[in-house]
């Protein structure tokens, strides 16, 4: 069975941002980043995409399906 797992975390820590310095540019809360980073909480495409934007990648590059 195929779950979704994401590189949110690293693609954060690279651009130097902490999680509530995404959840503000993102316009969520720092507990919606910290539930995605552990997978707990799959965002919405729209939520997808703006953390994509906010973090300059695709969200391909955020998300992916894992066996």
């Amino acid at each position: 069975m195929e779950s979704l797992k994401n590189r949110l975390k690293d693609y954060r820590t690279a651009r130097g941002l902490t999680q509530a310095d995404l959840a503000v540019q993102a316009q969520v809360s720092r507990k919606t980043i910290n539930t995605i980073e552990n997978a707990v909480f799959v965002p919405s495409t729209t939520l997808a995409l703006k953390l994509a934007r906010v973090l300059e990648t695709r969200v391909e590059d955020l998300f992916y399906l894992e066996d």
